[in-house]
Protein backbone atom coordinates (compact mmCIF):
# COMPACT_ATOMS: atom_id res chain seq x y z
CA UNK A 1 0.00 0.00 0.00
CA UNK A 2 1.21 3.46 -0.75
CA UNK A 3 2.83 5.81 2.39
CA UNK A 4 2.69 9.44 3.03
CA UNK A 5 5.17 11.44 0.30
CA UNK A 6 8.74 11.25 0.91
CA UNK A 7 8.66 8.44 4.00
CA UNK A 8 9.54 5.39 1.98
CA UNK A 9 12.44 7.00 0.49
CA UNK A 10 13.76 8.80 3.42
CA UNK A 11 13.98 5.73 5.33
CA UNK A 12 15.85 3.87 2.92
CA UNK A 13 18.18 6.86 1.79
CA UNK A 14 20.43 6.37 4.77
CA UNK A 15 21.30 2.86 3.62
CA UNK A 16 21.55 3.78 -0.18
CA UNK A 17 23.75 6.79 0.46
CA UNK A 18 26.67 4.49 2.14
CA UNK A 19 26.51 1.68 -0.33
CA UNK A 20 26.34 3.99 -3.66
CA UNK A 21 29.46 5.22 -1.70
CA UNK A 22 31.39 2.12 -0.99
CA UNK A 23 30.70 0.70 -4.54
CA UNK A 24 33.78 -0.12 -6.64
CA UNK A 25 35.12 2.89 -8.68
CA UNK A 26 34.41 1.59 -11.85
CA UNK A 27 30.66 1.71 -10.90
CA UNK A 28 27.62 4.27 -12.68
CA UNK A 29 27.48 6.41 -9.44
CA UNK A 30 31.19 6.10 -8.58
CA UNK A 31 32.19 9.85 -8.57
CA UNK A 32 29.05 11.19 -9.97
CA UNK A 33 27.86 14.47 -9.03
CA UNK A 34 24.01 13.96 -7.87
CA UNK A 35 23.87 17.76 -7.21
CA UNK A 36 24.49 18.80 -10.72
CA UNK A 37 21.73 16.53 -11.86
CA UNK A 38 19.08 17.86 -9.10
CA UNK A 39 20.01 21.76 -10.76
CA UNK A 40 19.14 20.61 -14.20
CA UNK A 41 15.90 18.77 -13.20
CA UNK A 42 13.24 20.94 -11.65
CA UNK A 43 10.86 18.39 -10.36
CA UNK A 44 13.39 15.63 -9.57
CA UNK A 45 13.93 14.59 -5.79
CA UNK A 46 17.06 13.79 -4.46
CA UNK A 47 16.17 11.23 -2.59
CA UNK A 48 14.72 9.28 -5.30
CA UNK A 49 17.36 10.08 -7.35
CA UNK A 50 19.40 8.44 -5.15
CA UNK A 51 17.16 5.15 -4.57
CA UNK A 52 17.53 5.03 -8.68
CA UNK A 53 21.22 5.38 -8.43
CA UNK A 54 21.18 2.43 -6.51
CA UNK A 55 19.07 0.26 -8.51
CA UNK A 56 21.71 1.35 -11.53
CA UNK A 57 24.56 0.30 -9.71
CA UNK A 58 23.37 -2.99 -9.23
CA UNK A 59 22.15 -3.68 -12.20
CA UNK A 60 25.20 -2.40 -13.91
CA UNK A 61 27.68 -4.53 -11.65
CA UNK A 62 24.93 -7.32 -13.04
CA UNK A 63 26.35 -6.80 -16.39
CA UNK A 64 22.64 -5.63 -17.11
CA UNK A 65 23.60 -2.22 -18.73
CA UNK A 66 24.77 -1.54 -22.25
CA UNK A 67 24.37 2.02 -21.92
CA UNK A 68 24.96 4.56 -19.03
CA UNK A 69 21.67 6.11 -19.42
CA UNK A 70 19.33 6.38 -17.04
CA UNK A 71 15.76 7.45 -17.15
CA UNK A 72 13.70 7.89 -13.56
CA UNK A 73 9.28 8.55 -13.31
CA UNK A 74 8.49 9.37 -10.47
CA UNK A 75 4.50 8.53 -10.13
CA UNK A 76 3.67 10.03 -6.70
CA UNK A 77 4.29 13.54 -8.44
CA UNK A 78 0.81 14.15 -9.52
CA UNK A 79 0.56 14.31 -13.76
CA UNK A 80 0.80 17.66 -14.19
CA UNK A 81 3.99 18.01 -13.34
CA UNK A 82 6.97 16.89 -14.93
CA UNK A 83 7.89 13.71 -13.37
CA UNK A 84 10.06 11.71 -16.29
CA UNK A 85 13.95 12.51 -16.91
CA UNK A 86 16.29 11.03 -18.55
CA UNK A 87 19.92 11.74 -17.46
CA UNK A 88 23.45 10.81 -19.34
CA UNK A 89 25.27 9.46 -16.52
CA UNK A 90 28.58 10.09 -18.52
CA UNK A 91 28.08 13.31 -18.91
CA UNK A 92 26.74 14.21 -15.72
CA UNK A 93 23.41 16.01 -17.99
CA UNK A 94 19.84 15.44 -18.23
CA UNK A 95 18.36 15.10 -21.70
CA UNK A 96 14.68 15.69 -21.11
CA UNK A 97 12.47 16.45 -18.42
CA UNK A 98 8.92 15.55 -19.43
CA UNK A 99 5.04 15.16 -18.22
CA UNK A 100 4.63 10.94 -18.66
CA UNK A 101 0.71 9.22 -18.48
CA UNK A 102 0.31 6.60 -15.86
CA UNK A 103 -2.12 3.47 -16.23
CA UNK A 104 -5.98 3.94 -16.21
CA UNK A 105 -6.85 0.68 -14.72
CA UNK A 106 -9.56 -1.09 -15.29
CA UNK A 107 -12.24 -1.01 -14.06
CA UNK A 108 -11.71 2.88 -15.48
CA UNK A 109 -10.13 4.58 -12.74
CA UNK A 110 -8.54 2.09 -10.39
CA UNK A 111 -4.94 2.78 -11.35
CA UNK A 112 -5.28 6.76 -10.81
CA UNK A 113 -7.17 9.90 -11.54
CA UNK A 114 -6.32 12.27 -13.81
CA UNK A 115 -3.98 14.13 -11.66
CA UNK A 116 -2.42 10.94 -9.78
CA UNK A 117 -1.39 7.50 -9.98
CA UNK A 118 -3.29 5.02 -7.13
CA UNK A 119 -2.48 1.55 -7.85
CA UNK A 120 -0.05 -0.71 -10.17
CA UNK A 121 -0.15 -4.24 -11.30
CA UNK A 122 1.84 -6.42 -13.07
CA UNK A 123 -1.55 -8.58 -14.15
CA UNK A 124 -2.59 -8.98 -17.82
CA UNK A 125 -5.83 -6.85 -19.00
CA UNK A 126 -5.65 -4.62 -15.52
CA UNK A 127 -4.65 -1.20 -17.19
CA UNK A 128 -2.21 -0.13 -14.87
CA UNK A 129 1.77 0.74 -15.03
CA UNK A 130 4.07 -1.09 -12.83
CA UNK A 131 6.77 -0.15 -11.04
CA UNK A 132 10.51 -0.97 -10.60
CA UNK A 133 13.63 -1.42 -13.00
CA UNK A 134 13.75 -2.32 -16.37
CA UNK A 135 15.91 -2.63 -19.26
CA UNK A 136 15.07 -0.71 -22.88
CA UNK A 137 15.07 -3.06 -25.81
CA UNK A 138 14.12 -2.37 -29.45
CA UNK A 139 12.22 0.20 -30.76
CA UNK A 140 8.69 -0.37 -33.51
CA UNK A 141 5.96 1.21 -34.90
CA UNK A 142 2.59 0.40 -34.04
CA UNK A 143 -0.41 1.87 -33.21
CA UNK A 144 1.12 5.11 -31.68
CA UNK A 145 3.68 5.77 -34.08
CA UNK A 146 7.40 4.89 -33.46
CA UNK A 147 7.59 3.00 -29.75
CA UNK A 148 9.80 1.38 -27.32
CA UNK A 149 9.76 -2.08 -25.98
CA UNK A 150 10.40 -2.44 -22.53
CA UNK A 151 11.65 -6.02 -20.19
CA UNK A 152 10.65 -5.76 -16.61
CA UNK A 153 13.76 -6.95 -14.11
CA UNK A 154 11.51 -7.38 -10.46
CA UNK A 155 9.85 -10.81 -11.09
CA UNK A 156 6.42 -10.51 -10.19
CA UNK A 157 6.54 -6.68 -10.33
CA UNK A 158 6.91 -6.13 -13.96
CA UNK A 159 8.36 -9.27 -15.29
CA UNK A 160 4.91 -9.37 -17.87
CA UNK A 161 5.50 -5.50 -19.29
CA UNK A 162 6.87 -7.73 -22.85
CA UNK A 163 3.61 -9.59 -22.44
CA UNK A 164 1.39 -7.16 -21.36
CA UNK A 165 2.45 -4.61 -24.31
CA UNK A 166 3.83 -2.36 -21.75
CA UNK A 167 5.97 0.18 -24.06
CA UNK A 168 6.92 3.69 -24.00
CA UNK A 169 5.61 5.97 -26.92
CA UNK A 170 3.82 8.97 -27.76
CA UNK A 171 0.44 10.13 -27.09
CA UNK A 172 -1.69 12.86 -28.14
CA UNK A 173 -3.31 13.13 -24.81
CA UNK A 174 -0.17 14.06 -23.18
CA UNK A 175 0.22 17.85 -23.64
CA UNK A 176 1.52 20.92 -21.84
CA UNK A 177 -1.77 22.43 -22.31
CA UNK A 178 -3.60 19.15 -21.10
CA UNK A 179 -0.65 19.39 -17.89
CA UNK A 180 -1.84 22.91 -17.53
CA UNK A 181 -5.39 22.17 -17.14
CA UNK A 182 -4.52 19.18 -14.90
CA UNK A 183 -6.13 16.66 -17.48
CA UNK A 184 -3.55 14.96 -18.52
CA UNK A 185 -4.79 11.66 -20.06
CA UNK A 186 -4.00 8.48 -18.75
CA UNK A 187 -2.88 5.23 -20.45
CA UNK A 188 -3.33 1.34 -20.67
CA UNK A 189 -0.40 1.10 -18.23
CA UNK A 190 2.09 2.90 -20.63
CA UNK A 191 4.27 5.76 -19.68
CA UNK A 192 3.40 7.78 -22.64
CA UNK A 193 4.85 11.18 -23.72
CA UNK A 194 4.29 14.19 -25.90
CA UNK A 195 4.26 13.04 -29.24
CA UNK A 196 6.68 15.75 -30.51
CA UNK A 197 9.22 14.82 -28.09
CA UNK A 198 8.80 10.33 -28.49
CA UNK A 199 11.27 10.12 -31.28
CA UNK A 200 14.29 11.68 -29.79
CA UNK A 201 13.76 10.63 -26.16
CA UNK A 202 13.12 6.94 -26.85
CA UNK A 203 16.49 7.19 -29.56
CA UNK A 204 17.99 8.68 -26.27
CA UNK A 205 17.52 5.05 -24.25
CA UNK A 206 16.74 2.76 -26.37
CA UNK A 207 19.07 -0.62 -26.95
CA UNK A 208 19.97 -1.41 -22.78
CA UNK A 209 19.74 1.77 -20.94
CA UNK A 210 17.38 1.21 -17.55
CA UNK A 211 14.18 3.24 -16.85
CA UNK A 212 12.98 3.03 -13.25
CA UNK A 213 9.50 4.36 -12.10
CA UNK A 214 9.09 5.01 -8.59
CA UNK A 215 5.95 5.28 -5.97
CA UNK A 216 6.48 4.83 -2.38
CA UNK A 217 4.85 1.73 -2.53
CA UNK A 218 6.07 0.07 0.73
CA UNK A 219 5.85 -4.05 -0.52
CA UNK A 220 7.59 -2.90 -3.58
CA UNK A 221 10.59 -0.71 -1.93
CA UNK A 222 11.04 -3.19 0.78
CA UNK A 223 11.39 -6.56 -1.67
CA UNK A 224 13.30 -4.77 -4.54
CA UNK A 225 16.32 -6.71 -5.09
CA UNK A 226 17.85 -3.79 -6.94
CA UNK A 227 17.43 -1.57 -3.31
CA UNK A 228 17.96 -4.39 -0.96
CA UNK A 229 21.22 -4.75 0.92
CA UNK A 230 24.02 -6.78 -0.21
Amino acid sequence: MPVTRGVAAAALILGVAVWISAAESVGPAAGLDTRAIITQAENLRPEVLELALAAFERASREGLVRRKVLTIVDYELPSYEKRLWVIDLERCRVLHEEWVAHGMGRPRGSGGTLEAARSFSNAPGTLKSSLGLYVTAETYVGRHGYSLKLDGLEPGINDAARDRLIVLHGADYVTGDRANAHELGRSWGCPAVRPEVARGLIDAIKGGSLLWIYFPERSWLEASRYLADE
